[in-house]
């Protein structure tokens, strides 16, 4: 008998079509992959079987008094609430029997014979049994190394990091014991040990597994059966990932051949047609039907065939790639790093592993070691302390000066140095202005001399250069200085399909929204934060660290004896103005943000005229400068404030 069940579920929102007619069985310990493409409707499966969606239609059916447990794709957790805090109450309903178990005993010693009594201790023992609640401490204590958050458990959950959130998510979620697991992309923010460490428990599991994700090597290493979510169907593959494409591969064949062969039945049936007569009696309107039918179908298989073709190859193409990724793993990790220069520190004990696919940005005020972070992991610089370990990686680098342009040569020279007019891009011969077109550069230019471009056209040249080769890792300092909107978005377009690790520094909030899936955000005094939210989400997070700082700070100096004026004042660096600009400021660059996304779209909408096109673009880069000079402005009041003693702990936790 199946654990959970839908039969014939249908759902949709504002008239478009989720789920239609769907039937879903899975069996106890089962380990069910949910995959398809964004918005194709899993996430919605995934919460119709966890019960916390109504479907339109259909019925949702689970066995007996199964317990069923589901961790979103991003938890939420209560503001305040530290690590530790959050494993007590995940652990709540079984202190609450220890408690009951206690009490039932004594009762005992003066009703021995209490059949009710007798029963709810059995039960009571079994409970605590099962989910080896005896010693309550010590399992905190165990769930906290084994999770490894020993180091974060007296810091508030909802400022962790992505990946620590999900480890403390998923550490809630397991002390329950649950027969049936939902997950929504377990192994987003996780590093490599800890997705290791995830797919040893969820095979070791007594439990059934339905999840979602998009990494396709973890899909092969633990689903027993692949489900696929298409235009409002599923198709169900039994194995892991291998398995499903293997299986997909053969159902095409199957398709390529009846196709073939319904042709064929089409062709004589269109020759009977064509005699007319016979046709035309009424007893074989059926027949005519049937032909009509077949036409339609004929009609349609060819781009039914055609899209599965370049779906499968692409799947099979970039779980080949993956599964390369993940033999490497990774690329870069730092221990401990140190650096100083001219006594001043820049970068002070960081540690981190980069992995291939990582998408970075470093973010903070200018001078503040951002570059000189690049050019350790390059290896043109030397930290002053701990160490940075390579693995075997191709880097491509692109620096803000430029320098690697010879300006006296021209574009046919710097492309072609062996002469001719075509080159190599990614392993591939193209015409030097067939590349070069894609950048923006007209046949003219060409001839032109590097040191004859304008800072916009140099860079286009760097990064066009740059993108001939492959590479493992991208490391870019500040790359679209310069670069005007339509430069950008080709920019942009080649980081979002890169199957490599991009490293970045940037000032531009939109590029770095739009690339970046972490940040490492330069705070001064060498601290660094890891932070797994957009630069937005980061910027915007600042007041809400402001006020639990404030809080703490607050409660503190109640307890202590009041300093005197002069004493006080000089604990407080940030001015009156300044305290009140920190606090505005986030206020300025979302309005400044509106601005400059309707300033986009109407540059794009192709209704204004030249004049107005060119006004409008000044407008959007005057614009964007300030918001940028805002955004500088923000970092550097948050460092002040964070070193003038008024911040306490929590500025160190990572967001």
């Amino acid at each position: 008998m199946a654990n959970i069940s839908l039969q014939n579920v249908s759902k949709q929102y504002d008239y478009k079509a989720i789920l239609q007619d769907v039937s879903l069985h899975i069996e106890e310990n089962e380990r069910v992959a949910i995959v398809g493409r964004n918005g194709a409707g899993k996430s919605t499966l995934l919460k119709i079987l966890s019960g916390e969606l109504e479907s339109d239609d259909g019925i949702r059916i689970l066995e007996g008094n199964l317990e069923l447990k589901h961790l979103i794709q991003k938890p939420d957790f209560k503001a305040g609430q530290t690590t530790k805090e959050a494993i007590i109450e995940a652990l709540s309903e079984q202190n609450f029997a220890k408690k009951r178990y206690l009490e039932v005993g004594k009762m005992l010693e003066n009703a021995p014979n209490d059949k009710m009594l007798l029963e709810e201790y059995a039960k009571l023992t079994s409970f605590l049994d099962h989910h080896n609640a005896w010693d309550m401490e010590s399992k905190i204590k165990q769930v906290l190394e084994t999770f490894e958050l020993e180091d974060l458990q007296d810091r508030y959950v909802n400022l962790l990091s992505g990946g620590e959130q999900k480890r403390v998510a998923l550490a809630c979620l397991l002390l329950h014991k649950p027969d049936i697991l939902l997950l929504d992309e377990p192994t987003n923010h996780l590093d490599v040990q800890m997705v290791e460490f995830l797919e040893e428990m969820l095979m070791r599991g007594n439990f059934t597994l339905v999840f979602i994700s998009h990494d396709r090597y973890f899909i092969d290493k633990i689903a027993t059966r692949v489900v696929e979510v298409e235009e409002g169907k599923i198709r169900s593959f039994k194995g892991g990932y291998s398995e499903y494409l293997r299986q997909k591969e053969a159902l095409l064949l199957s398709l390529a051949k009846s196709h073939e062969t319904l042709l064929k039945h089409l062709k004589a049936e269109e020759e009977w047609l064509a005699r007319g007569v016979r046709a035309r009696v009424k007893r074989n309107e059926g027949r005519k039907e049937r032909i009509m039918e077949m036409r339609k179908v004929a009609k349609t298989n060819p781009s039914i065939i055609r899209k599965m073709t370049l779906e499968l190859e692409r799947e099979r193409k970039a779980f080949n790639q993956e599964e390369g990724v993940n033999r490497k793993k990774m690329l870069f990790e730092m221990k401990h790093l140190h650096k100083e220069i001219d006594g001043k520190t820049l970068i002070k004990d960081f540690s981190a592993r980069i992995l291939q696919r990582d998408k970075i940005a470093i973010v903070g005020r200018n001078g503040s070691g951002k570059s000189t972070l690049l050019k350790m992991l390059l290896g043109s610089v030397v930290p002053s302390g701990g160490s940075i370990e390579r693995g075997e990686v191709k880097i491509g680098y692109f620096d803000q000066h430029r320098e690697m342009l010879d300006d006296s040569k021209d574009l046919l020279e710097t492309f072609c140095p062996f002469g001719g007019d075509h080159i190599e891009v990614r392993g591939k011969s193209m015409h030097i202005f067939g590349y070069l077109k894609n950048f923006l550069f007209p046949k003219e230019f060409l001839d032109k001399k590097i040191r004859a471009l304008s800072g916009g056209e140099k860079n286009r040249v760097a990064l066009a250069l740059l993108f001939t080769k492959a590479y493992d890792c991208l490391i870019l300092d500040e790359p679209t200085n310069d670069l005007d909107i339509p430069t950008i978005n080709i920019l942009e377009e080649y980081l979002q399909s890169f199957e490599g690790a991009i490293l970045f520094v940037s000032h531009d909030r939109y590029f770095v929204d739009k690339i970046a899936k972490c940040l490492y955000v330069f705070k001064g005094n060498g601290e660094i934060v890891e932070s797994h939210r957009s630069f937005s989400e980061y910027l915007e997070i600042q007041s809400e660290l402001r006020e639990y700082a404030k809080l703490e700070l607050e409660s503190k100096q109640e307890s202590m004896p009041k300093n005197s004026p002069k004493e006080a004042q000089k604990k407080t660096k940030l001015s009156y103005h300044e305290k009140r600009l920190l606090e505005i400021l986030p206020q300025e660059i979302e309005a400044l943000e509106t601005e400059l996304k309707a300033l986009e779209n109407l540059l794009y909408n192709g209704n204004l005229s030249t004049q107005e096109l060119q006004e409008k673009s000044k407008e959007f880069e005057e614009k964007k400068a300030i918001c940028e000079a805002k955004i500088l402005q923000y970092l550097d009041l948050e460092e002040m404030e964070s070193c003038s003693g008024t911040k306490e702990k929590q500025w160190h936790i990572q967001s």
